[in-house]
């Protein structure tokens, strides 16, 4: 017995040192989900490879070009004991080369080939061009030649030299387009090489196996080459209408490694790798400049979910594998429901054909119902599909105490070349009362603006906001969560069809002197004019001075009718303009002061 035992023990034994004898094994892994934060992402990959019976040494490859080491979290079978783990980059490997990259070479090669042969032709045809000036002129016996003889010839010469000039002018004029489209490709090829141009990661593992065999392994880490922030489209049909946000986020990746078909999340949260338990210490309240604080508070941040609750299915069931009603398999043809896919009838083998993330939603009519929507072929009921439709259909949002993920349903590629790749998130509805204002001291145009109130329940992100007005770009904002204002105003743009004009009515303004002081009194008018269609509201907005000297006095003579704010001299009007009305409203102030003494007062 104990003879039997002594071989396969030193089987082990040779296996083992011919597998440490053939070095480090090398093997790829196939990133499956990335989870971005707003600073870094945490990428998982799978990888399978055979081990043997005691120490091996492995090399995973294809993992991000920077890492923080201390998030690496390796999955493997209670078989495979990790030892260590080491962390390198590999600039070796050629960055693989895509099919846009190999098309573009091929024609740039075809063509460099066709220049190089426009610049054989054009130097043969210069050599003949010299060799018929250098045969131009008449020596020898050829002196003695006839008239007709020397037309004969001079025609000949000025038909070939023509024909060569031709010739050379057209082969010149091929090689520059050729050569303009060669320089177009050739930048265009720099271009996406641009993005293939990259090392990336590996991890050395040592590992102690208990028994050889095939082993997976799932690898995850946190990387900081990855980010992305909030972005925001305000789209406004008019007045009359809500707005609606959409809500973007754009997305940049530097790791190495093109991100094709994952998984993709998006997280709120910026990840935190210190491990200290909390302690309290004293909490003192200050007033706080939310500007400065803005990227400390993101993670408190939350971004309400608008999805609609779905309604209560008993007879559908949705599985990995498609759709089925229960009871199906006891179904005959005769008693199968209708399928209704987005408003058309659709047959059994096709509607089994439905992938599960694609639908939005389901909606079962029974009996009655069904026939008197769908006629008598619905009288084993109805089941009514509606797919999802546009990015935003394959967004989940799940929002939790501290932060808000968005899970995207759909594979997703974003290339490893730095430059931002914008997905939408989620549309929102939002009433907003619209107005237009204006300060005609610092601006003689008129602004529309949209009041959206009780706008913190929507738990927005900081982040720029591209503003479309009537389908037409207008221009940019900023949407700022931590505004202490109940009611966010957005601006639209300008509006060039509202007129504000403001001019000193020089006939109501006057100088005087009162011995050694000068008053001074100022009149201005301001004319409001709706070329517009519709009526609007306008909020308008002036100013009179204000002193804190005691030898100038600032006296408010006339306010015309507006609300006045004597903290910081404003005059506020709140206006009513049917289509093509205009009013003028008129205030006007003294001013005293020393007459040796200048004030400016514009």
């Amino acid at each position: 017995m104990q003879t039997k035992n002594v071989f396969p023990a030193i089987l082990v034994i040779l296996f083992s040192t011919a597998n440490a004898a053939n070095g480090p094994k090398t093997i790829s892994s196939d990133l499956k989900t990335v989870t971005v934060f707003r600073s870094g992402a945490e990428m998982i990959h799978n990888a399978s490879t055979q081990l043997f019976s005691g120490n091996n040494e492995l090399v995973i490859e294809g993992i991000s070009n920077s890492i923080d080491i201390n998030s690496v979290q390796i999955n493997c079978p209670p078989a495979v004991t990790i030892l260590s783990i080491e962390f390198a980059n590999n600039y070796l490997v050629a960055p693989e080369t895509n099919a846009r990259i190999r098309l573009l070479k091929d024609s740039a090669e075809k063509m460099q080939k066709e220049s190089d042969k426009i610049n054989v032709q054009l130097a043969t045809t210069i050599d003949l061009l010299e060799v018929l000036k250098s045969n131009r002129e008449l020596k020898g016996s050829q002196t003695g030649l006839s008239v007709a003889e020397l037309m004969k010839l001079m025609e000949y010469y000025k038909t070939k030299s023509a024909e060569l000039q031709n010739d050379l002018a057209a082969q010149k004029e091929k090689q520059k387009k050729l050569n303009e489209s060669l320089g177009k490709i050739n930048s265009q090829l720099k271009e996406e090489e641009s993005k293939n141009t990259r090392h990336t990661g590996q991890l050395h593992l040592q590992l102690s196996v208990a028994v050889t065999g095939k082993y997976d392994f799932v690898v995850s880490y946190i990387t900081p080459n990855a980010y992305w922030t909030p972005g925001y489209d305000i789209r406004v049909n008019d007045i009359k209408s809500p707005l609606k946000v959409i809500y973007k986020a754009k997305l940049v990746q530097t790791t190495g490694i093109d991100w094709k078909k994952v998984k993709l999340s998006l997280s709120t949260s910026i990840p935190n790798q210190w491990g200290n338990a909390p302690v309290l210490k004293s909490w003192f309240l200050a007033y706080i400049n939310p500007v400065n604080v803005m990227d400390k508070s993101l993670a408190g941040n939350s971004i309400q979910s608008f999805n609609q609750v779905p309604d209560t299915l008993n007879d559908v069931v949705v599985t990995g594998n498609g759709i089925r009603l229960r009871g199906q398999n006891t179904m005959n043809a005769n008693s199968a429901p209708v399928y209704v896919v987005n408003g058309a009838i659709m047959s059994p083998e096709e509607f089994s054909k439905i992938s599960v993330t694609s639908i939005k939603s389901i909606r079962v009519l029974k009996d009655a119902s069904a026939v008197a929507i769908y006629g008598s072929r619905a009288s084993n009921g109805a089941v009514i599909i509606t797919l999802k439709d546009g990015l935003e259909d394959y967004v989940s949002v799940t929002d939790n105490e501290l932060n808000v993920t968005f899970d995207i349903d759909l594979p997703y590629d974003v290339p490893t070349n730095g430059k931002e790749q914008t997905a939408t998130l989620k549309e929102f509805t939002v009433a907003a009362n619209y107005k237009y204002y204006a300060v005609p001291r610092l601006d003689k145009d008129a602004y529309l603006l949209a009041e959206v109130a009780d706008w913190e329940k929507l738990n927005l992100l900081p982040g720029d906001a591209n503003i479309i007005f009537e389908g037409t770009y207008v221009g940019k904002s900023f949407i700022d969560p931590n505004s202490t204002f109940d009611t966010l105003n957005l601006t639209l743009g300008r509006d060039k069809r509202v007129v504000v004009k403001k001019e000193k009515l020089v006939d109501y303004s006057s100088v005087k002197f009162l011995g050694s002081n000068k008053l001074q009194k100022i009149t201005y008018e301001i004319t409001v004019k709706n070329n517009k269609q519709d009526t609007v509201r306008m909020l308008l907005k002036d100013q009179y001075p204000l002193s804190t000297l005691k030898e100038i006095e600032v006296e408010l003579i006339e306010a015309g009718g507006a609300a006045i704010n004597t903290d910081i001299g404003s005059l506020t009007w709140k206006l009513e303009l049917v289509p093509g009305e205009s009013k003028k409203l008129r205030f006007a102030y003294n001013v005293k002061y020393k007459k040796e003494r200048v004030v400016n007062l514009n």
